[in-house]
């Protein structure tokens, strides 16, 4: 568990990398950019430590994105909120000899 500010900003530098395989990654991280904010003290409450948790949870298993096929079509899903927007990138995929949906990708920032 980070004890200061730097040591979240650092962990959020690392998960940040893998934004794009984790679905909502800023709406989730948002209670942890907001605690390196300058005149906010370092307190780890507990939608912070659900925050860290559920962004570890992705880190640490492993990953359930599918390999892009170019000759497929893809879909995309849009969402956003007041505060911010997220889309995830899925193609159908024959597994098993069943069509199956699933993840190429996620973004999301906060607005």
């Amino acid at each position: 568990m980070p004890q200061n500010k730097k040591e979240i900003q650092s962990f959020l530098g690392f998960a940040g990398y893998y934004r794009k395989h984790m679905e909502d990654f800023a709406s989730i991280a948002r209670p942890l950019y907001r605690l390196c904010d300058k005149d906010t003290v370092f307190e780890m409450t507990v939608d912070r430590v659900k925050a860290f948790e559920s962004l570890i949870q992705p880190l640490t298993t492993a990953p359930l994105l599918l390999i892009p096929e170019f000759n497929l079509p893809f879909k995309i899903y849009i969402d956003e909120s007041g505060d911010g927007l997220g889309a995830a990138l899925h193609q159908v995929h024959i597994i098993n000899d069943k069509p199956v949906e699933g993840p190429i990708c996620f973004i999301s920032r906060q607005i």
